[in-house]
């Protein structure tokens, strides 16, 4: 995410914690640093130049707290003004006794029908029940898209094959949809600047009144999010910001800056194509990424969403260095619920900071997969003792598998090293880091 940026801050950091002495030339030096990256990341000239004032004054003029190096000092106050810039948390607080309806707007390719998608996903994992209208009569083919989208999840679509009136159609999916507890209604989308966009907002929302209406920005479009945000916010009372494909997005820090400076609060960030890759924003938790310092909060989270509770039994075999390899699958399977391993390391203190090669972020992905094939062609009696596997036996497994002799070679090398790393240490390290995240 934003990785241009993330690169650029962390640099100046490394250069700031590298100076043999924090004086004010030090301090201007990493000013300009600064400012430089965030320009780079198309945040708004004026407003690089108020933030880093503001750093630049508050790095010269403080003095730390007891105990705290000047240079972590300066890191802090960089995290503040950030966060600070980047507005302030915005929380989705809806009721179980009634329908809140979210209206969905935005210009055509900012991701509108795809975030319906994610934000009903988002919604159902904290136990609403949700259905999508579609309300889009401008593009073809938009319907089959959400219902495609929508099926994936198991959430109802109201929409009208060839109708023309997106102000009824969002009127009587609100009617369609009146026992459950959120109505999500995606509209068409053009040009901002197209009258009939706009007009076609204003009556829609004065016809369902919407409880919350959402506007969907792409990410990519940088600074131009101002004028996109107050456009709307003429037509219809926009109550908050979904900032999308921030997924690489050169821009995207001009689009965060950009947003937050119109006053809406952004609710949620898209992170990735799946339907998955919707997650809420804070300002604090965002600006701790960029800056290498971790988010485990965000990390845990994703873990409790995902049901990843933690089998004692397994652990308990894991932690006494008695592990089998089923419990080696237990573990893959639970890492690939959460994504890529490059997103999983981005949420851990310490790592973030690491520079790992692409490619060989990708090749443990790849591993990661050939290893399941290889697990799941093993027989059970082969995954609760792996010491029988003999030449024979790994022939067998690789034939089945698609892999080679190597890789299954590899795999049971990394087990044995693993079980004997818990056996030796008897689960303290494994205990350890467990919890030190339930402290967090």
């Amino acid at each position: 995410m934003l990785e241009k940026l993330k690169e650029g801050l962390q640099a100046a950091i490394k250069k700031l914690i590298g100076s043999a002495t924090i004086d004010e030339a030090a301090v201007k030096e990493f000013v300009r640093d600064l400012q430089r990256t965030l320009l780079q990341a198309d945040v708004n000239v004026k407003m690089v130049l108020e933030i880093t004032s503001k750093i630049e004054k508050r790095a010269l003029q403080e003095t730390p707290p007891p105990g705290l190096p000047r240079k972590d000092h300066i890191v802090k106050i960089l995290y503040d003004e950030l966060a600070s810039l980047l507005g302030s948390e915005a929380k989705l607080d809806i009721p179980m006794n009634k329908t809140y309806t979210i209206l969905l707007v935005g210009i055509q390719g900012s991701g509108k029908t795809t975030v319906a998608a994610k934000l009903a996903r988002y919604l159902q994992k904290k136990g609403y029940k949700v259905g999508v209208v579609c309300a889009d009569t401008y593009r073809p083919g938009a319907l089959t898209q959400l219902s495609m989208l929508c099926k994936q999840i198991g959430v109802e679509v109201y929409g009208e094959e060839n109708a023309s009136d997106p102000a009824g159609i969002a009127e009587r999916g609100l009617k369609f949809f009146k026992d459950k507890h959120v109505v999500i209604i995606d509209t068409a989308g053009r040009h901002k600047e197209e009258k009939g966009l706009l007009e076609e907002m204003k009556e829609i929302s004065s016809k369902v009144t919407p409880d919350l209406t959402l506007l969907v920005i792409d990410g990519t479009i940088g600074q131009a999010c101002y004028a996109q945000s107050e456009a709307f916010h003429k037509a219809v009372p926009v109550g908050g910001i979904i900032i999308t494909k921030l997924d690489g997005a050169a821009k995207g820090g001009g689009a965060l800056a950009a947003a937050a400076a119109t006053g809406a609060k952004i609710f949620f960030i898209g992170t990735g194509e799946r339907v998955d890759d919707l997650e809420p924003f804070s300002p604090t938790r965002f600006v701790g990424r960029l800056l290498g310092l971790g988010d485990i909060k965000t990390l845990l989270e994703r873990a409790r969403e995902l049901e990843l509770e933690a089998d004692e039994k397994k652990m308990q075999r894991i932690m006494s260095g008695k592990m089998t390899i089923d419990d080696l699958y237990y573990q893959m399977e639970q890492m690939k619920k959460m994504g890529s391993i490059r997103r999983i390391l981005e949420l851990i203190p310490g790592f973030s900071q690491i520079k790992i090669p692409e490619e060989e972020l990708e090749g443990l992905d790849a591993k990661l997969e050939k290893w399941r094939s290889i697990i799941l062609s093993m027989t059970k009696e082969e995954r609760a003792n792996p010491e029988i596997m003999n030449a024979s036996r790994i022939r067998r497994v690789a034939r089945g598998s698609g892999t080679s002799e190597k890789d299954v070679k590899e795999l049971l090398a990394r087990y044995k090293q693993t079980k004997d790393l818990m056996k030796a240490t008897k689960g303290r390290t494994f205990r350890q880091l467990l919890r030190r995240l339930q402290q967090t």
